[in-house]
This record gives structure tokens, C-alpha cells and sequence, in this order.
């Protein structure tokens, strides 16, 4: 999708700066410090510390055996990137990001709270040490914790005074099964059946091509209202089995803390 994105971008004239682990601009391992200080350093100078939006799309699947790899590309390859890339991103003031998510924010059962929340806090192995529990679900569950991290983190931080206040918008897009090499694998591999079988009422799984078209939308003018928005491009999965979780209006035991960020907001102004 990360591709298929950026070769939409070059052929309408843009300048692209691609960090992958090989055969691009920047070969960076963001599994590391290391790797995504690099990768951050090395599109600032390519760009000139001036970058009118980016694409936060390298991202890990629920492989087994790789969920400390996981958690650190999944989260911190993502909020570690745009954290040093924020002053770069106001400098246009009318910058647009998209983070790429996923469904399995919506649709995996069970995923521990406390793998979020560590994440949350920056802490990819203790957030590892919270779904080992599930032994050889270990990895769909740290998957699902670090896209529900990352698109937690995108809403508190998408609407914040040196984000949305600085003209830069920050949106999640949350694709459900499209066919990449990701997909590939594990339709050929032993959880083939489960994969196969999961609901996508539009019938097809989605194309690459199609999601780019989503975030080059997201990266556009047209963009400009959208801050902190999780969009779900999914074949219908998320509706199917969850068609009453949301929208919800704001619940009574959350309403003193409505009440205190409205105020705050009005005190912001």
C-alpha cells in the first residue's frame, strides 16, 4: 500500500523520500533507536526540513516469534518519525499525514488493555509481556495492540495546539484485508482457512492500488477538515460484526470528563 502509494504520488509530480528496509531512499531498520533516528535525520535532510505531509505506512503483520519487532515498527516507528518530524510539517502550515492502521482494532477480541496502555507509554516489552498469555496468538494480538496504540495516540495527539493548531492533519486510515504480500503469506499458510473465512461483505479483498487512492485523498486540500479521524476502508468487515458499537453518544460515567475538556477548550480560545 506504502508503494502503491508513492508511485501515485510521483506521477502526479511530487517528490517522494521512501524509508523501507531495502531498495529505497533510505534503508533504516525501525525496529531500532538506531534505525528510525537515521531514517527521521536522513528524510529532514533530503527534504530540507520542509515537508508538506507524510505517510506512516511500514508496519509488521501478526508474524509469529516477531512481537517485539512488532510493537517497536508498528508504534514507534510511527510516533518516533513524526515526533521529529513535527517542526518540518508546520513549517507548510497546512500539512497532512496518514497513519496506517488497521481493522483489527475493531474486530480482534480480547486484546489486553494493558499491552495499549504500555504501549501508549513507550514501553514495547512490557506491552510484548502483556499478550503472552495467548502463547501462539501472541503476535495477532500485539498486532491489534500496536494499531489500536497507534490510532489512540494519532486521536489524542491529532487535535492538539502544536498539531491541528499548527495546520498539520493527522488522520488514521484503517484498511481491513487487502491483497499485499502480507495477505499472500498467510492465505498460504496454516491459518489459510481462518483467513479465508473471515467476513468481508463486499465479497473481494481490497487492492493496493485502491487504498492509495484513499491516502492521497488524505494527503490533499480536501483534507482540511479532517483531523483525528479513523477511516475504515474494510469490505464492510468492521459493520458486519460489530454494527452497533459505534457511533455512541458520550455515556454518563464519561460525562464529567466531556464537561472538563469542553471548558478547557473554551479556556484554550
Amino acid at each position: 500500500m506504502g508503494l502503491a502509494t508513492a508511485d501515485a504520488l510521483r506521477a502526479a509530480g511530487h517528490t517522494v523520500v521512501g524509508v523501507d528496509l531495502r531498495d529505497a531512499d533510505v534503508v533504516a531498520d525501525l525496529s531500532t533507536v538506531e534505525g528510525r533516528r537515521f531514517a527521521s535525520q536522513e528524510v529532514l535532510r533530503r527534504s530540507g526540513g520542509r515537508l508538506d505531509g507524510a505517510v506512516l505506512a511500514a508496519g509488521l503483520g501478526p508474524m509469529p516469534r516477531r512481537e517485539h519487532d512488532i510493537a517497536r515498527v508498528n508504534y514507534l516507528g510511527v510516533v518516533d518519525l513524526l515526533a521529529a518530524w513535527r517542526a518540518a510539517l508546520a513549517e507548510t502550515g497546512a500539512a497532512k499525514v496518514v497513519v496506517v492502521g488497521s481493522n483489527s482494532t475493531t474486530v480482534t477480541p480480547l486484546v489486553p488493555r494493558r499491552s495499549v496502555r504500555a504501549l501508549l507509554a513507550g514501553d514495547p516489552d512490557r506491552a510484548v509481556r502483556a499478550v503472552r498469555m495467548f502463547r501462539t496468538g501472541a503476535a495477532p494480538m500485539i498486532y491489534a495492540a500496536s494499531k489500536l496504540a497507534v490510532s489512540r495516540w494519532v486521536r489524542r495527539t491529532a487535535v492538539t495546539p502544536a498539531w491541528a493548531g499548527a495546520g498539520i492533519r493527522l488522520n488514521v486510515l484503517a484498511p481491513g484485508a487487502v491483497r499485499t504480500p502480507l495477505l499472500e503469506r498467510q492465505l498460504d499458510s496454516p491459518s489459510a482457512r481462518a483467513v479465508a473465512g473471515f467476513p468481508v461483505p463486499a465479497g473481494n479483498y481490497g487492492d493496493p492500488a485502491l487504498l492509495a487512492t484513499w491516502m492521497t485523498f488524505m494527503l490533499s486540500d480536501a483534507a482540511d477538515f479532517l483531523v483525528g479521524s479513523v477511516v475504515l476502508v474494510d469490505g464492510g468487515s468492521d459493520a458486519y460484526l460489530r454494527p452497533d458499537a459505534w457511533p455512541r453518544p458520550v455515556p454518563a460515567v464519561g460525562l464529567v470528563g466531556y464537561i472538563r475538556r469542553m471548558a478547557a477548550f473554551r479556556r484554550r480560545r
